[in-house]
């Protein structure tokens, strides 16, 4: 038996979908985009959503949009994947590590207070696993300051907070479709948001600070005329991409609903076991369960992680605090201490969720998990 930690789901619908387009006058920059990028905004209720190569670009871009520049700082969590920081150091900015709660391992709104300066500008929160943060807490310490908020929802399509889908209470929220993501379009990333001026920095960035609108334009000499205005990348998305996305987002109620059915299961199964903290969930909050993240003892770490390997179960481990890595601890980070972060990645372990997991291969990796902790 061979188990991955995540998996994407492809069926017929979603190569027909491809195929078609394929066929049709548009493989890049053409109808799909638009109609991929309706389809996730009116999910979440966002007004407005812009379609980037990946997820990573999707930070680029709204860190560009913020204004983030040189002298500025922007906070965010260590325990996520590097493109959450370093986006703010693509736009010359430095990023401020705020340690995790215990509990919810996202970001400590009150480590957000302790870590702004006259120099912060932003917030970027991480949702964890698809665990919603406490944006209620990181809005009034934004509002209060003067800063924005990014959300990083690259785990949390299909998360919601107190009633509401995460996308569309914040100025940018971020996605990301990597083929382990709740949805996947190959690679792919998205933008959404409320504001308009946001929206339109978006649409430049991602084409090369590019546009054909008259009314941005400072002149225009016909129809085929168009202006760089900014100097903006090629972050676009192709229609094939965005084809599968959209095939895609017709199963994510689905794919959420088996996600959240997998994790009740681990959680039913393993939360007495000794030797594990099982995670947990925030009142008012609704998961999109992206990853199982349990904490073991860290001394046995490893060897659980090989035992598992070797029986066929690629458990994995996320995520290494961002400030370790040789290339931050080289460039300024070196003496960054989040303790909780520090202790919580010493014993994380992620077990296999994903759709097409099935009863028989969870109930494998259980009793696998529990015979290598005896």
């Amino acid at each position: 038996m061979d188990i991955p930690y995540g998996k994407q789901y492809i069926d017929e619908e979603d190569i027909q979908t491809v195929v078609d387009t394929l066929r049709s006058d548009y493989l890049t920059t053409g109808p799909a985009v638009h109609d991929f990028e309706q389809s996730v905004a009116a999910y979440v209720g966002a007004k407005y959503a812009v379609a980037v190569a990946n997820g990573t670009a999707a930070l680029h871009a709204a860190c560009y949009a913020a204004d983030i520049s040189k002298g500025d700082e922007v906070i965010t969590t260590p325990i996520t994947f590097a493109a959450s920081a370093n986006c703010i150091l693509y736009c010359n900015g430095t990023p401020v590590f705020a340690d995790i709660k215990k509990d919810t391992y996202n970001i400590d709104p009150e480590d957000v207070r302790r870590k702004i300066t006259p120099r912060t500008k932003a917030i970027i929160a991480v949702h964890y696993t698809g665990q919603p943060c406490e944006m209620d807490e990181i809005h009034a310490i934004a509002e209060e300051y003067h800063l924005l908020v990014i959300e990083d929802a690259a785990h949390a399509l299909g998360a919601e907070y107190h009633g509401k889908k995460i996308g569309s209470v914040s100025d940018m929220t971020t996605f990301s479709f990597h083929p382990v993501k709740p949805i996947t379009s190959g690679e792919g990333g998205m933008i959404t948001t409320n504001d308009e001026n946001l929206y339109q920095k978006l649409l430049l960035f991602r084409n090369h600070g590019i546009t054909r609108s008259e009314s941005l334009m400072t002149k225009t000499e016909g129809g085929w005329y168009y202006q760089q205005l900014e100097l903006g990348f090629n972050y676009r998305i192709t229609d094939l991409q965005c084809a599968l996305g959209i095939s895609q987002m017709r199963k994510l109620d689905r794919f959420t609903a088996k996600r959240r059915q997998l994790a009740e299961k681990y959680n039913e199964e393993l939360e007495t076991i000794h030797d594990i903290v099982c995670p947990v969930q925030k009142e008012g909050c609704k998961s999109s369960w992206h990853l199982y993240v349990i904490q073991i003892p860290s001394e046995k770490r490893r060897e659980v992680y090989e035992k598992m390997q070797e029986a066929g179960i690629h458990v994995n481990v996320h995520y290494i605090p961002v400030y370790k890595h040789p290339y931050y601890q080289a460039n300024g980070f070196k003496y960054v201490n989040c303790p909780n972060a520090e202790q919580l990645y010493k014993g994380l372990l992620s077990l296999p969720l994903y759709y097409q997991l099935q009863d028989h291969m969870q109930e494998f990796v259980i009793e696998t998990l529990k015979k290598t902790l005896k």
